[in-house]
């Protein structure tokens, strides 16, 4: 289909006026009310055109093309980039800015629908802060452009007042969840982030509208408390760095430790050689100790058993020598049994024969009568001995 630069263009190369023909300088009478004509037909097509309703509509990549059929009540979404041709006054080509949109919070007034003030938060104790500038990137669902089209109207209007209405409400009360203090930490405000962005999608859902991205930088407080939160900062990094330096002290323990393991290791395994060397010659030792003294017991068996037998041999001749005298006692004592009184006095006689006798030759008896002697006296006489 020929644009507006076609036309222009083709009416730039068109045949110009012969000589003699018309007024002035010979071009035919009523020439310049045609091109008059013709190029207003050419402004009404491409005012046609423009509006939507001239069969032809040009797409391009930031857009996405609804046309309308007024007949049926029927859109169709074109999403490839080109021209897209349709019937005129039938139906109308309607485009939607489907590029991402920036919508900033930022400063102290609203400049226009997606340049508000910047986001104050009241947080969970009560103190203030707030953002210098939160950027949400928005664009529209592409393949439900029509809705879009139906829900907030043609061209611009689904960028007038969706975001802006729920943004500043959602995101104070996901950041307003949080104290001052907590706020502070990264990780808190990037979740805080996380779940304004799921609830803005879910609000904004029903409109065909979703949330690529909240750009939320580091919260602003009082003077007062900045300072109380650099110097948390600073109290932090050093908390960091003797962790990192206990962290250090830990690895240089596990390195000395594992040192002085391996180390001992070492000993412990020259210590087991050594003892296992002296418990080998112990071994041997006893060895040697146990065969001396198992010679010793030996020999000293075989001399109390040789000591034994002798002894043995030595009693049993004592005993033999013993039973022998006993024997010869007892045949003296049965002798002497036997023979009584006759040995009695042969004994006597025999130690009379030794015997001196002084006789005194008188007596006071004046008539001296015989004197004999009791054996008794005899006994008594000799010192019990016969």
């Amino acid at each position: 289909m020929a644009t507006s630069d076609d036309f222009e263009q083709a009416f730039a190369e068109s045949e110009p006026p012969r000589q003699g023909a018309g007024w002035g300088n010979g071009a035919p009478k009523g020439k310049p009310f045609v091109w008059v004509i013709i190029a207003v037909l050419l402004l009404l097509v491409m005012a046609v055109m423009g509006s939507g309703q001239g069969g032809m509509v040009e797409v391009d990549t930031e857009h996405v093309a609804v046309v309308v059929n007024y007949l049926t009540g029927e859109s169709e979404v074109v999403t490839q980039a080109g021209y897209q041709f349709f019937l005129p006054f039938l139906q109308q080509a309607f485009l939607i800015d489907r590029s991402t949109q920036d919508f900033s919070m930022s400063g102290d007034r609203d400049r226009d629908e997606n340049h508000v003030r910047k986001l104050t938060v009241r947080a969970r104790d009560g103190s203030n802060f707030w953002f210098e500038e939160i950027t949400i990137l928005y664009q529209i669902q592409r393949e439900h452009a029509d809705q879009v089209l139906h829900d907030s109207g043609p061209g611009d209007a689904f960028k007038m007042n969706w975001v802006r209405a729920y943004a500043r409400s959602i995101l104070r009360d996901e950041f307003g969840r949080f104290s001052a203090s907590e706020v502070a930490d990264s990780t808190v405000y990037s979740r805080a982030t996380n779940e304004a962005k799921d609830r803005l999608n879910a609000a904004l859902a029903p409109h065909f509208i979703e949330i690529v991205q909240i750009t939320t930088p580091r919260p602003k407080f009082d003077a007062r408390y900045e300072q109380a939160i650099e110097d948390r900062k600073v109290a932090n990094q050093e908390v960091e760095r003797i962790k990192a330096r206990a962290e250090q002290l830990l690895k240089e323990r596990e390195r000395l430790v594992a040192q002085i393991e391996s180390e001992k290791a070492v000993e412990y395994e020259e210590l087991i050689g050594s003892l296992e060397r002296d418990r080998i010659t112990a071994e041997k030792n006893r060895l040697q100790v146990e065969r001396s003294a198992d010679a010793y017991k030996t020999r000293l068996v075989g001399d109390g058993e040789a000591a034994l037998a002798s002894m043995g041999e030595r009693a049993r001749g004592m005993v033999e020598k013993a039973r022998k005298e006993a024997e010869g006692l007892q045949a003296k004592t049965d002798a002497l049994a036997q023979q009584g009184e006759i040995l009695v006095r042969e004994r006597l006689a025999q130690r009379l024969a030794d015997m001196e006798f002084s006789l005194v030759p008188y007596t006071r008896d004046a008539q001296p009568s015989r004197h004999e002697l009791e054996f008794d006296d005899v006994v008594e006489a000799t010192g019990g001995e016969l």
